[in-house]
Parts: C-alpha cells; sequence; structure tokens
C-alpha cells in the first residue's frame, strides 16, 4: 500500500469521537445534498422543456412553411403541394417529416353560446402519435370512415376541454361553425373527441377537423393546402436549417421558427435555464467552501503527526496527499449519498406525481421529471474534478508548517 494511503486510511479510522469527524460529516453532507439537488434540478428543468416543447410541438412545428400573405394572421393563402419546397425537403437528412395543413377562422353556435375558433385541418399523413396522450375521451377524426364523410370531407372535429366546458358540449354533440367570410358558410360539425393540452395558447381557440373541410371552405382545390409543419431530428439545427431553406426558397414562400412563433416561451425556457445554472453554481460554492474549512480543521488537529512526518523525511508533496486523498474519500462518500437520494426522490415524483402544479400558470399538473443519465453522470464528474482542485487550496499550509513547532504544538 502506498505511504499516503496508509496514513489517510489510519487518519479517517482514528476520528471517531473527535471533532473533525463531525465537520467531516458535515462536509459529507455538503457534498450529497450539490449533487442531490443538481440531479434534481436537472431532471426536473430536463422535464419541463421537453413537456413544453411536446405541446408546443402538437399545434406548432419546429418550421411552417407557407404562402406569404396579408392580413389575417389565421388564415393562409393557397400553397401548391407541388412546389420548391416540397422539392428541397426529401433531400436534407436534418428534416425528420412535414405535413401539410390548413387553417380557417370561425365561430361555434350552440343553442345558447357562441365561441370564436381556430379550425386546423389535418390530412391523413397527420402525426397523431404525440396528440393521443392528451386526447381525454373520444377518438381521432375519421379521415378513412364512410359514416363521418359527407360532400369529400369528414364532418368530425376535435375540440378542447376548455371550449367543450364553455360550450357545454359533450362527446357526440353537433355544433355549427360559422366562417369567417362574405357569405358566411355554416357547417355542421360533430365532436368526435375532447383534448386537454393545459396550454391556453391552444385550448381556448384551436379546433382539429380534415384538411378536405378547409380545402372546400377555402375553395381550393386537392393540389392546395395552407402550410407545411416540418418537424427536425434535433431541435438543436433549427436555426441551421431554417437559414439554408430561406437562402433556397422563392420569393412568395413565408417560414417561420417555432421560437419566433411563441417567444414567451421560449425565453421563460432560457430563464430558467440560467436560474438554475445560478443555483446549482451557489449550491457548489457553499459546498467546496465548507470542505476547505473541514480539511483546514483536520490540518490543524493533526499538526503534530505533520512534524512528525517531516522529522521523518516526509516531503511536503506527500503529505499533502495524505490529506487530499482524506478530501476525496469524503466526496466520494457525498457523491454515493446524494446520487442515491437525488435518484430516489426523482423516481418518487415520476412514479407516484407527489408534487402538484397549477396548470394555468405552469402548462402541466404535476412538476414532471425527465431521467438524462449523461446530465447526472457530468454533474458528478464536474463535482469531483472542482472538488480535487478545491481541495488542493487548504493543504498548501502544510508547506509552511514548521517540524520543531508541529511537534510542541498543543491543540
Amino acid at each position: 500500500m502506498q505511504f499516503p494511503s496508509f496514513i489517510a486510511k489510519r487518519i479517517r479510522h482514528n476520528e471517531a469521537g473527535s471533532f473533525s469527524a463531525t465537520v467531516s460529516r458535515i462536509g459529507i453532507a455538503s457534498i450529497a445534498i450539490g449533487i442531490s439537488v443538481g440531479i434534481i434540478s436537472f431532471a426536473v428543468l430536463l422535464g419541463f422543456k421537453q413537456t413544453i416543447q411536446q405541446k408546443i410541438f402538437l399545434f406548432g412545428a419546429h418550421i411552417n412553411i407557407s404562402a406569404f400573405t396579408q392580413g389575417n394572421s389565421y388564415e393562409e393563402g393557397p400553397l401548391p403541394i407541388k412546389n420548391p419546397v416540397s422539392d428541397i425537403l426529401p433531400t436534407m437528412p436534418e428534416v425528420r417529416r412535414w405535413q401539410a395543413v390548413a387553417h380557417k377562422s370561425g365561430i361555434l353556435k350552440t343553442t345558447e353560446e357562441i365561441k370564436g375558433v381556430v379550425l386546423k385541418g389535418v390530412g391523413k399523413d397527420y402525426d397523431w402519435d404525440t396528440f393521443k396522450k392528451d386526447l381525454k375521451i373520444g377518438r381521432l377524426i375519421g379521415h378513412n370512415d364512410s359514416s363521418s364523410i359527407k360532400y369529400g370531407y369528414s364532418s368530425e372535429i376535435l375540440v378542447s376541454q376548455k371550449i367543450a366546458s364553455q360550450l357545454r358540449l359533450k362527446l357526440g354533440d353537433e355544433v355549427v361553425m360559422y366562417t369567417l367570410q362574405n357569405p358566411p358558410r355554416p357547417r355542421k360539425l360533430t365532436i368526435s373527441g375532447i383534448y386537454d393540452t393545459q396550454m391556453e395558447e391552444f385550448d381556448n381557440n384551436l379546433i382539429i377537423g380534415d384538411l378536405a373541410l378547409v380545402q372546400r371552405l377555402n375553395n381550393w382545390g386537392k393540389d392546395s393546402i395552407g402550410t407545411y409543419e416540418v418537424y427536425l431530428k434535433d431541435f438543436k439545427n433549427l436555426d441551421e436549417v431554417t437559414n439554408r431553406l430561406r437562402r433556397t426558397v422563392p420569393p412568395g414562400i413565408f417560414l417561420q421558427k417555432v421560437t419566433s412563433t411563441f417567444p414567451q416561451i421560449f425565453d421563460w425556457l432560457i430563464l430558467l435555464d440560467r436560474n438554475t445554472a445560478v443555483f446549482l453554481t451557489l449550491i457548489l460554492f457553499v459546498a467546496c467552501f465548507n470542505m476547505i474549512s473541514i480539511l483546514l480543521v483536520m490540518i490543524m488537529e493533526r499538526t503534530p503527526l505533520i512534524g512528525l512526518l517531516k522529522t521523518l523525511g516526509s516531503p511536503n508533496h506527500q503529505i499533502r496527499m495524505v490529506f487530499f486523498r482524506v478530501g476525496l474519500h469524503m466526496v466520494r462518500q457525498g457523491l454515493v449519498i446524494g446520487n442515491v437520494t437525488g435518484l430516489l426522490l426523482c423516481w418518487l415524483q415520476f412514479r407516484f406525481k407527489l408534487i402538484p402544479l397549477d396548470p394555468v400558470n405552469y402548462y402541466m399538473d404535476t412538476v414532471p421529471i425527465v431521467f438524462d443519465w449523461a446530465i447526472f453522470v457530468m454533474v458528478n464528474v464536474v463535482t469531483v474534478l472542482i472538488s480535487a482542485l478545491i481541495l488542493l487550496i487548504p493543504t498548501l499550509i502544510i508547506t509552511k508548517i514548521q517540524p520543531i513547532k508541529a511537534l510542541l504544538f498543543k491543540k
């Protein structure tokens, strides 16, 4: 066994009942709290970001491509299905999928209530996988259901829980939609499902129907759509792909990133990142300060031992390594306790949803948790590296201790 490791082990075993044993427990607790708080913070932060982004991407693609129009922002001009964009997208490896949609403003009217809405028409190629978990009751619109198709389009729609409550609608009810055009064109529609994303931006006015219905209302042919919704394989490539598309698409085609469509939400997510970074920095600073103080106490308690080792010929770097290893042992213990505690608390929240949230303010009803093991490993590695560097600072005092004075030192 190496000499520094042997002495460090003896020091740890002889600590029981001493003052340094108490402060070492404080050091271990500081590291454990820092690690557990770091794990919980990143799990919650990633959960917030992932949950909110998934809800936004239900109705707002990474990139929206439409014909440039002026006036009503809820509707688009006709965009041919076959256009330069449809030729470019298949050649871009960053693009995961794209789908054709169209929007139409209107008013839903019952016998007692009216409500302004935006009808989003979707086709058979629409990606329902991420939407299904927000569908509370009912089923998706029947593109292939002959009983719901009249005049070449499906008359079924999906409405939000908020709209259903305001208009006192329930599953299977019929409601009349009046489009905002001259003359108005009423359509009787059937409620096939009710969804709830808990995001007021969507739930307050968006209903989902058949793309063919919007095409009929706008007097478009089957070869015209309103918008291409483009989804990327990696959201980090958003700016790069958008800039490349802008350089290649012809004039008259408008591109809009989701971060420009919902700037307040993405600014809020960026603010969460900054707040988390500041919070973790403060936690790590306190933990490192405690480690410095604790190691100094241990060095002061072991001053006679330091004098004896110097008298026997031990160099300063060897004695410094003894106390450095004592500090690293505390860090290891703190890492084990902190990881177990942090992961256990995250699992309990993930499994049992113990902490609720107000969906009006947070867009979700419980604190979300995402287990990103790469981030958790990074938290541990950064903590070990910073702690190791910090532990070298108090050991510098060993070089100032003179053997004769250390042997005469009394605690």
